[in-house]
């Protein structure tokens, strides 16, 4: 097996986000609901560019990751291209 040679991302940033001390149903709505809440969260969070850039490394594809929606991300994946 493999395993040894996957890196393990860092991901001691995510103790430290706002979004680990908040509900989950602020950054992963229902669809169609609005993300508003979980964007003023994020713009207050000193961890959103680690977030952000683990959300576009890793091509998460739903919720609100860096203060950013799935369509913007996905956005900044096509222009990146």
């Amino acid at each position: 097996m493999y395993t040894d040679m996957i890196p393990t991302p860092d991901l001691t940033w995510q103790r430290e986000a706002l979004c680990a001390q908040t509900g989950a149903e602020f950054f992963f709505p229902e669809p169609g609901s609005s993300v508003r809440e979980a964007k003023r969260i994020c713009a207050m969070c000193e961890m959103r560019p680690a977030c952000l850039d683990y959300a576009l490394a890793n091509d998460e594809r739903f919720g609100v990751w860096g203060g950013l929606s799935e369509k913007e991300r996905l956005e900044i994946r096509r222009t990146a291209h």
